[in-house]
């Protein structure tokens, strides 16, 4: 082994002494190194070794602007050499003030109201929270339930689990759960025979119409992922169902809770995924949500940092003397924290002084361009794409669209051979997908799509 083959194989081994990673079952790293990452650059992360890897799932969908990025990093220095932390009860500080302003000013309308949190986890907590808790102080405590989507996934803590629909997850954790109401979910793959995107859109509205007359008096909130279902295996809908669920919401008096944590920020093609859906037929504008949530790619994916996004209406329920006992009763050590706020605020500036959407759109054509080819591929059963985010769902067979038994072991030939081929590719079961940096060039999306090709082949040869 080289020097530098030794200094790899030597972290890997100090890792598994004392980490346990999230995700993952550690045994199988005995025979799988973990990998040490030393440094990144740009859409690229380097190991120990000097191999370098194309990211192409952004590092957990959190990197918009690329690894080490200069600006961000620059704002993050000079934050800290003056403030980088201080209790944000009863205290502020300009970072927070200012990103709770740019939030406000480039959210869709009517959402004035800005709490801070410190993971996506935790700002679908708040919001779950928020809706409830404003029910109660309205005199409607018998709001207790929330509907969510089957398929749909919001986190893992156990607040957010309770409204997610993945079955390890709820298999394991049920006891500790409350129960959703589950909303079929307008997946544009789980159509019928010749049915469009908006058809399938039309007729889960309409059982979901269904379920709010039966169960409205007791929910408080829909939550759903805007336009993409993404742990849930990158399934895609309708914008028409947003708008749809919008006016379901206002009908029935539950709220509609956005989770933009992973679709916002320019990853669907718009900045936030609810920009795509009409109020009403013929009308221009945004469909504005109840609660948006949003995390991930706020801070570039440099520091860990949410936002709740909500309406002057949601604050007055709760705006009381203290005695009153309306307060809402939620906090985070480091609710606000300035090193976050601060690189919040310079991926912010990227968005406001670059064509990062412009940019985004012709990298998006670019890359469904280079995947259209393997719609005819006889394992794959749909090539599908929303702005930034492409998958493609792998079957045993193309007509019956039957998916693989062990999907898991499929994937992670894909994966492994993506990591062989400098390339970071990490598969949902049965879906491959392309989740990368804005800042990829077309001849990097090339090699993405080259290696997933070849791994493909590799997953699907016996």
């Amino acid at each position: 082994m080289t020097k530098l083959a030794d200094r790899n194989a030597a972290l890997a081994a100090r890792d598994l002494k004392h980490i346990w990673h999230p995700c993952t079952q550690m045994h199988d790293h005995e025979r799988i190194p973990m990998l040490p990452i030393v440094r990144g650059e740009g859409a690229w992360l380097v190991d120990a070794e000097g191999r370098r890897y194309l990211d192409g799932i952004s590092s957990w969908w959190t990197n918009l602007f690329g690894h080490a990025n200069p600006r961000i990093a620059a704002a993050l220095a000079e934050q800290a050499r003056t403030l980088e932390h201080v209790i944000f009860a009863g205290f502020t500080h300009p970072p927070a003030i200012e990103l709770a302003e740019e939030l406000v000013r480039i959210a869709p309308p009517g959402l004035d109201k800005v709490f801070f949190a410190d993971n996506g986890s935790a700002a679908i907590e708040v919001a779950l929270k928020m809706s409830f808790h404003y029910w109660l102080n309205q005199g409607h405590g018998e709001k207790t339930r929330f509907i969510a989507l089957t398929g749909s996934y919001h986190g893992e803590t156990l607040g957010a689990l309770s409204v997610s629909d993945v079955a390890l997850y709820r298999k394991t954790y049920a006891p500790l759960l409350l129960t959703p109401i589950l909303a079929p979910s307008p997946d544009a793959y789980e159509g019928e025979p010749g049915e469009t995107p908006a058809q399938v859109a039309a007729r889960r509205l309409g059982e979901l119409r269904t379920l709010l007359e039966r169960h409205a008096h007791e929910t408080c909130a829909v939550i759903v992922e805007p336009l993409v279902q993404c742990a849930g295996g990158m399934r895609m809908y309708h914008p028409d169902y947003l708008a749809g669920l919008r006016r379901l919401c206002d009908e029935y008096a539950v709220h509609f809770i956005a989770d933009e944590i992973a679709v916002g920020f320019g990853r669907t093609g718009t900045l936030f995924a609810c920009e795509q859906a009409c109020p009403e037929p013929g009308r221009r504008g945004s469909v504005s949500p109840d609660f948006m949530c949003l995390s991930k790619g706020l801070t570039g994916g440099t520091l860990p940092l949410s936002a709740v996004l909500t309406t002057q209406h949601v604050y007055d329920a709760f705006y009381a003397e203290y005695s009153a006992g309306k307060a809402f009763l939620h906090s985070h050590s480091y609710t606000g924290n300035p090193l976050a706020c601060s690189a919040a605020l310079a991926t912010l500036a990227i968005f406001r002084d670059e064509p990062v959407l412009e940019r985004n759109r012709a990298l998006a054509a670019h890359l469904a361009r280079r995947l259209a080819p393997l719609r005819d591929h006889p394992h794959v059963a749909e090539v599908r794409q929303t702005g930034m985010i492409a998958a493609l769902e792998l079957v045993t067979d193309k007509a019956t669209r039957r998916p693989f038994p062990a999907a898991e072991r499929r994937g992670l030939r894909v994966y492994l051979h993506g990591l062989q081929h400098e390339a970071l590719l990490r598969p949902l079961g049965n879906v491959v997908y392309f989740m990368p940096p804005y800042v990829v060039s077309e001849a990097e999306l090339d090699h993405l799509v080259d290696v997933a090709i070849a791994g493909i082949a590799r997953a699907v040869a016996d």
